[in-house]
């Protein structure tokens, strides 16, 4: 543990920022999940969930938790298997 007052609130800020960033990681690997599994049960009724998916995905990658080039990717992916579906 650092003694440096501003070292501690570094060691503050930094860990807050982690949880938060690990929460944002989560919900998108979720939503991709739910659309995965969505499209294997009922494909009709994916665009829905893809929706949801990429807007997460969106979400993510304007706060910078996700590259912008992994964003794209990720959607390019579910898009590729909302159109193998249908």
């Amino acid at each position: 543990m650092p003694n440096i007052k501003s070292a501690i609130k570094r060691v503050k800020v930094s860990e807050a920022k982690n949880l938060r960033n690990r929460m944002v990681k989560s919900k998108v690997k979720t939503a991709i999940k739910k659309f995965e599994t969505e499209i294997a049960t009922a494909p009709a009724t994916a665009a829905a969930q893809y929706s949801l998916t990429t807007s997460a995905i969106d979400k993510a990658a304007a706060k910078g938790i996700l590259h912008k080039n992994t964003a794209s990717r990720k959607k390019a992916r579910l898009a590729k298997q909302m159109a193998k579906a249908q």
